[in-house]
């Protein structure tokens, strides 16, 4: 590949086991690992360890961090959103125009704005009245999830990067995952992926491609 075909290739800023590894799974699973450059930097986690990374142009030094030419794209959601309109033969998203264009985008932003949040929220166990009002409770996700998967997936029959997105947070730990049965088993079918196995080698390895 030439340094001009470099140059312009989305470039996606990547720390190993961190949030950015669902975007690294899209990626796998988009088929599109020749397409994307991934750059590996360091952040800092919760435990202490790691630190900014100078090589890391996102404003906060955070990750995942996407770059195409002079655009940036930040926020998991919108990255997903990004990617899946970049490579729509790819499947994992509804292009514009699509039928469940609406859905896709409406789960993005459920994830990104309510569903992380509450997470969060739960596990640190802060609680009060204008968390529930604002965000709701972990008892209103579950029940939103469980509505949709009366189907095999949250868009019906096939695996979407909607699945992927909100499906990540009980890969990592899966003891905070809803005993739901319909959930469980969707976050079943979720991690018995091919992408999902081979993402996580490469994670276990400390490998970035």
């Amino acid at each position: 590949m030439t340094q001009l075909q470099d140059t312009l290739m989305p470039t996606l800023y990547h720390s190993q086991n961190s949030r950015s590894t669902s975007i690294l799974l899209l990626i796998e699973e988009m088929g599109i690992t020749d397409q994307i450059d991934v750059i590996d930097v360091t952040v800092a986690r919760q435990d202490g360890s790691g630190g900014a990374d100078a090589r890391n142009p996102h404003p906060e030094k955070k990750v995942p961090y996407l770059t195409d030419g002079d655009d940036h794209v930040r926020e998991r959601g919108a990255i997903v959103a990004y990617l899946t309109d970049m490579f729509p033969e790819a499947g994992m998203g509804r292009p514009v125009g699509h039928p469940q264009r609406g859905q896709f985008l409406s789960w993005l932003f459920y994830y990104q704005g309510v569903m992380e949040p509450v997470l969060v929220l739960d596990w640190a166990k802060i609680d009060h009245p204008a968390l529930h009002a604002t965000f709701r409770d972990m008892d209103a996700v579950i029940g939103c999830l469980s509505k949709a998967l009366y189907q095999p997936y949250l868009l019906g029959q096939e695996y979407s990067a909607v699945d992927l997105l909100l499906s990540s947070p009980f890969q990592w730990l899966p003891d905070a995952a809803p005993q739901q049965p319909s959930i469980q088993a969707w976050l079943k079918r979720c991690a018995n992926r091919p992408a999902m196995a081979a993402v996580m080698k490469r994670e276990t390895a400390g490998l970035v491609e």
